[in-house]
């Protein structure tokens, strides 16, 4: 309980005793995230941080005396989710300090220290130092941390290149991200109930060595960098012996884990080496770039019951000339290549893909094509963004700027689009047995469950949370597909 004696330590005297009695006040702290998986991960290895510092987590931002808010700076929707938390809960907990840190801090240190409530701003460069900034002096002072006080030395792999503006209305911490080498990660887990936690999201991957001409990304989280292969059996075994049948990997660019490494290790060494050396019992592969889906991999995800057959495989347009115009590395030849030896592969998997509408330069009649080239792949969903122009990104200064009302139609059309192949997808499965995992404990009336190829599942009757069961389907709804169990605990491994 190291750190809590940092905050506050409070002495009475008893009635019936001279002898002091300590109040030890162990603060509360809690981290909310936003954006994606990766992020996700960052937030949960955060918490494990301030934990481990002796902090207590809290319920709410509101309940808690330091909030950490994990940002995201993907789209301006993004920066502005961010900027309206933090003015929430300064609004609505204004003794809470507030650490500012993610990617948005990482992009616009000082727009964020210029927010009223905000008491650090920490970039991603500094992400794996949070809890000792935060802990680095006594809560109740007024006085500016000093950066190099109370902090540990710098770790050997780390090499500082950081600016810190005390002059700034919040304290800010962010260096040169490329020169960042840390890792930091912990596993996330789908659910509210911490005793019905499920599916963990491991990220083994960080970063991103592409230079896509709409993606801020690689500026805020530097190079690719991979998590040992040790480290990620070490944490996969932990998650098997506490009970999680489940776990998706995921990464900034996960096909590209252990390109960094020394010699250089394949994706495909990292799932061959879960599954000889874990009892775990599915694998999910979160998002692997086209080009990263070898004939290997293909192979790999085909033939083991034991990974989950769900290819999601980001496509961002299906013009030639946009996806030129992007700096993405295929064409949609290689592309649809790609997605049919996957389908023929596996003809029942899950295949999804990343796209965005009113790209700079998309006219109408490349709108159409890329449209066209959807509607001609297996797909059976969509993740479909309109276009968010990022500062300092080359796509922001290109000339033809979609308006954005044409790119939200756009947008509106292609998930139209993906709802009619979803649909289609699901009514294969009617009067079909599949394997699903459930997600929470159910009602008297169903459960909620998730298929082995990415299908959302309601089964009649209450289940407990992270059991297998082999379902029979029955019909489907706008949602889900209705299910009755066939037979309980049907996975083995």
């Amino acid at each position: 309980m190291q750190a809590a004696t940092l905050w506050v330590v409070s002495c009475r005297r008893s009635r019936t005793s001279e002898v002091p009695i300590i109040i030890l006040f162990v603060p509360g702290f809690f981290v909310q995230n936003f954006g994606c998986r990766a992020t996700q991960a960052d937030g949960a290895a955060l918490e494990r941080q301030l934990a481990t510092q002796g902090l207590s987590p809290a319920r709410s931002a509101l309940d808690a005396e330091f909030v950490v808010l994990n940002t995201c700076t993907v789209t301006a929707a993004a920066d502005q989710d961010a900027r309206a938390s933090i003015r929430r809960i300064h609004r609505e907990n204004p003794g809470a300090k507030i650490m500012v840190t993610g990617c948005y801090a990482q992009r616009a240190p000082q727009e964020i220290a210029a927010l009223p409530g905000v008491t650090w701003v920490v970039g991603n460069s500094h992400k794996h130092r949070v809890a000792e900034i935060a802990t680095a002096q006594n809560s109740q002072s007024d006085a500016r941390p000093n950066p190099h006080e109370g902090l540990s030395s710098q770790p050997r792999n780390f090499v500082s290149l950081e600016t810190v503006a005390l002059s700034a209305p919040a304290f800010t911490l962010v260096g040169d991200i490329f020169a960042h080498t840390e890792l930091i990660a912990a596993p996330v887990f789908a659910g509210e109930n911490i005793a019905e936690k499920t599916r963990p999201n491991l990220k083994v991957q960080d970063g991103c060595n592409n230079r896509c001409s709409f993606c801020i990304i690689p500026s805020v989280r530097g190079q690719s960098r991979s998590m040992r292969l040790e480290r990620v059996i070490e944490e996969a075994s932990a998650l098997v012996a506490a009970g999680y049948r489940e776990i998706v990997l995921s990464g900034i660019n996960l096909g590209r884990w252990g390109r960094d490494f020394q010699p250089q290790q394949r994706f495909e060494q990292l799932l061959r080496a879960l599954l000889g050396h874990t009892g775990i019992e599915k694998i999910r592969i979160s998002s692997v770039e086209p080009m990263d889906w070898s004939d290997e991999l293909i192979a790999l995800v085909a033939g083991s019951r034991r990974i989950a057959k769900h290819a999601h495989v980001p496509l961002q347009s299906g013009s030639d000339h946009i996806l030129r115009r992007m700096h993405r590395k295929y064409r949609p030849w290689h592309y649809a290549a790609k997605i049919r030896k996957i389908h023929e592969a596996m003809p029942n998997a899950a295949i999804g893909a990343d796209v965005m509408t009113g790209f700079p330069g998309e006219t109408d009649e490349l709108f159409e094509e890329s449209r066209s080239f959807i509607e001609h792949l297996p797909f059976t969903y969509l993740h479909v963004f309109t276009y968010s122009s990022r500062p300092g990104t080359p796509s922001a200064a290109m000339p033809e700027q979609v308006p954005v009302h044409v790119a939200r139609e756009r947008n509106r059309v292609l998930r139209e689009l993906a709802a009619e192949k979803n649909r289609a997808f699901r009514k294969k499965f009617l009067g079909k047995q599949l394997e699903v995992i459930t997600l929470h404990t159910g009602d008297e009336d169903s459960t909620e469950a998730l298929s082995d190829n990415y299908l959302k599942v309601r089964i009649a009757g209450r289940h407990a949370a992270n059991e297998w069961l082999k379902v029979e389907i029955g019909r489907a709804d706008d949602e889900n597909l209705l299910a009755v169990a066939a037979e309980e605990n049907a996975f083995a491994v």
